[in-house]
């Protein structure tokens, strides 16, 4: 029997293997008499997330795009050959020669900063996020390009952490090579008001997405490399300085669901051999910190104050320690873990911690204000078990990664008091025009 004529039969047996359900796919070009005597099997996804497997040569593949996402990779499966043909693999294009990512968290403060620096180095980003009827994309919108431009690199798709199907099918649709576990319920005092749903969306939320990884590696073969963000608030109350052998000691419930991911993640790696990084991040700050976090309401407080829209801005406990740095420095030690060779756990820490006093005294000084005429405490601020003082090791990362933040303390404070006062111009211009009313501050 010739290779032609054998070829032709191949071509007619163009099988697509889904989980959902298993219909031929019967409408599939035949191709013509000038196809190539090479045989292929490819896999890639349908829009909906279904895995298909395609046997035939390339000019046959590439004939058959309705069947496929336009953003889905093509791939060749290495397979047995029992008919002895040649297995031959397609050339990547320039599209399909991007690294992809897949992030959830990507609308928080370090899910914007790791997209622009992975769109810096190249990458095709993809960002789950939750249905709202408000957006909630506003640290996106610098780098957000419609994605209909065929130049966009970011693309937004709705998901949750706590719906392993849909991150099932992103997983499997998207075929990140690498995922970062950024979502989360990060809030310490809201986790004591909402401990179940913490505990749902940061603790058996990490174990979904990395289940769906999971189950992605050992369907297609693909290397998929997983980081997920820990946190320092799993040291709770052992005592500093904290490295990556610190005993865990866990003082809220977010910070028990952070130690729970955190032991999934391992699991996951030494069970299953997946690429996975825990990175125990210390406390980062940024102008785009959300305002409910004590740095940003701070200097937030700030701006209004000394541009005369606020008074007061009431607080907890200001004597609580702990080791602030730049988001933006920390989302390149999340980047590193993934490019080695070995998967591992690294704290990220400046090693230098100072007590919220501290901050006070800096944000409030760099505008040539006392804080102490402006800050009042308000014991509702004060969470049921407090957690005294967090200061990291991050001796391992910098000695193997090379990493070392590059933002200290001082420029930390000036760059976030400078960004809110200029947002309280802002204000300001809106308030004295009427279209904010200023009085609702305090």
């Amino acid at each position: 029997m010739s290779n032609k004529s054998d070829h032709a039969r191949e071509q007619k047996r163009v099988q697509r293997a889904e989980w959902n359900d298993n219909r031929r796919a019967s409408d599939c070009d035949d191709g013509d008499s000038n196809q190539k005597q090479e045989c292929v099997l490819y896999c890639s996804h349908d829009d909906r997330g279904r895995v298909l497997v395609i046997a035939g040569a390339e000019e046959e593949f590439l004939g058959l795009d309705r069947w496929f996402s336009t953003s889905s990779p093509r791939f060749p499966i290495r397979s047995s050959n029992p008919r002895g043909r040649k297995m031959t693999e397609t050339k990547p294009t320039e599209s399909s020669a991007l690294k992809k990512a897949l992030i959830s968290g990507i609308t928080g403060q370090d899910g914007s900063y790791l997209t622009e620096f992975l769109l810096g180095k190249g990458y095709e980003v993809h960002g789950i996020i939750r249905r709202s009827s408000n957006f909630n994309t506003q640290r996106l919108e610098h780098i957000y390009i419609d994605p209909h431009n065929s130049s966009a690199r970011m693309k937004l798709h709705y998901g949750d952490l706590t719906d392993a199907s849909a991150l099932r099918k992103w997983v499997d649709s998207i075929c990140p090579d690498e995922v970062y576990n950024l979502g989360a319920q990060s809030h310490v005092g809201v986790s004591f008001e909402n401990p179940d749903y913490t505990a749902d969306v940061v603790a058996t939320g990490a174990l979904r997405l990395l289940e769906a990884v999971r189950v992605h590696i050992e369907t297609t073969g693909r290397q998929v490399k997983y980081y997920q963000a820990g946190s320092s608030e799993m040291y709770g109350a052992t005592p500093p300085p904290q490295d990556e052998s610190t005993l865990f000691h866990p003082r809220s419930p977010y910070a028990v669901s952070k130690v729970a991911a955190h032991w999934y993640t391992v699991n996951y790696r030494e069970a299953y051999g997946l690429f996975a990084c825990n990175g125990i991040l210390f406390n980062h700050e940024s102008p785009r910190r959300g305002e409910n976090f004590v740095t940003r309401k701070i200097t937030r407080a700030v701006g209004r104050i000394k541009i005369g829209l606020q008074k007061k801005v009431y607080l907890g406990n200001l004597k609580a320690s702990r080791d602030w740095g730049f988001a933006g420095d920390y989302v390149e030690a999340m980047w590193l873990m993934l490019q080695q060779e070995k998967p591992d756990d690294y704290v990220v820490a400046t090693e230098d911690s100072h007590t919220v006093e501290e901050f006070l005294e800096a944000a409030f000084g760099y505008v040539g204000l006392d804080w102490k005429d402006h800050v009042e405490i308000d014991p509702r601020y004060f969470r049921p078990s407090e957690v005294d003082n967090l200061r990291g090791s991050s001796e391992k990362i910098r000695s193997l990664l090379g990493w070392k933040p590059k933002v200290d303390f001082q420029q930390l404070v000036a760059m976030m008091v400078e960004s809110d006062l200029e947002r309280a111009k802002r204000e300001k211009v809106l308030a004295d025009n009427g279209y904010i009313a200023s009085h609702q501050q305090p």
